[in-house]
């Protein structure tokens, strides 16, 4: 394993990306700004290599871009309704930053800042960050460590553990966005996705889950078999309608706390490559980038457009901290928030 560092200057301080290239010639660039994804070059079928991960050629267009893309939000994935939740009888007040909700931990979330970084002497990169108590409305000084590791298997292995130090909310995930036959390629709704999942979060018209568990059998949310993406988007379907396309939840099926299990599968029919997702956490928020239009200029040159891209994040359930019968995404001190996601790109 080959591992590069480069520096780029930037107003918040330097930002580091780290280029890790395995035996097979296939990379994953890593970035200090987010703890973030912002490259995958893996090989189609017949062994072409190209970047599956949306982003931007400036390393600064990371910050406080809307899609969020590639990086780690914090400290509580997705959103949390009216951005106010009670922990132990105290009520918390949240930055409002989409819609009513609070979104991604804040304008000032994770995402948005720019992690310490090192190479670890087992050949892994290691971002952490070291969140104030009060820092965007959330209790507790927590220090989250986020490392990753890629193989000549071509899979790329997230780690993200955090400690606190006052009853806080932690709850991680990695929000790139994937398009097998290669970013700037266009539309991803000709993909295939198959998730390991009969139930469904139903919502209110601004995306905050109502509390129950729905089956996907007989509806546009039913991918237990290889489903296109495209089929059923533009359906008279409450959370297709709510979201402009999918924005929704899956509680993954035999989901045990800890347990390391197949999430999902998206196959690009064009290129053969296929992105198997596996995870320890509770749900899969499937997001097919029903917003992209209007971020910065992509790597391929032009902006992107709707639909260029799907986000696989593996996470806790959306708005749990107000929803007791989800599992919780409270932690507390003496306790160690340890999850994991695997992406491992294959093709057929």
């Amino acid at each position: 394993m080959e591992i590069k560092t480069k520096t780029y200057p930037s107003k918040k301080g330097d930002i580091t990306l780290f280029t890790l290239t395995n035996d097979r010639g296939a990379q994953v660039v890593l970035s200090s700004l987010g703890a973030g994804l912002v490259s995958a070059i893996v090989p189609d079928v017949k062994g072409e290599m190209a970047d599956v991960v949306l982003g931007y050629s400036d390393p600064a267009d990371y910050f406080y871009d809307g899609p969020c893309a590639g990086k780690i939000p914090g400290r509580c994935a997705n959103r949390i309704a009216e951005g106010r939740f009670s922990l132990d009888g105290k009520e918390y007040h949240l930055a409002i930053n989409n819609g009513p909700n609070a979104l991604h931990g804040g304008p000032e979330g994770f995402q948005n800042q720019i992690w310490a970084s090192e190479v670890t002497p087992d050949g892994k990169v290691r971002f952490t960050y070291d969140a104030k108590d009060g820092e965007e409305g959330y209790p507790g000084n927590l220090t989250v460590v986020a490392e990753y590791g890629w193989n000549d298997n071509c899979e790329l292995c997230l780690e993200i553990k955090a400690t606190t130090d006052a009853p806080t909310l932690a709850n991680f995930t990695n929000h790139a966005y994937f398009n097998l036959s290669g970013e700037g390629s266009g539309s991803v709704l000709d993909h295939e996705l198959k998730l390991e999942s009969h139930l469904f979060l139903p919502t209110s018209d601004s995306l905050i889950p109502t509390g129950d568990l729905l089956s996907v059998k007989d509806t546009p949310m039913d991918f237990t078999a290889p489903r296109v993406l495209g089929a059923d988007i533009k359906a008279d379907f409450p959370a297709l309608v709510y979201g402009k396309g999918y924005d929704n939840c899956w509680l993954l099926d035999g989901w045990n706390a800890g347990t390391l299990r197949r999430a999902a599968t998206l196959t690009d029919p064009h290129s053969g490559r296929v992105l198997e997702v596996e995870t320890t956490q509770p749900g899969v928020q499937i997001y097919t980038g029903n917003w992209l239009a209007g971020s910065p200029v992509g790597k391929c040159g032009r902006s992107y457009n709707d639909y260029d891209g799907v986000a696989i994040e593996c996470q806790g359930l959306p708005d749990s901290v107000n929803k007791p019968q989800f599992p919780s995404v409270v932690l507390r001190p003496g306790q160690t928030y340890d999850q994991k996601i695997i992406f491992r790109f294959t093709n057929k």
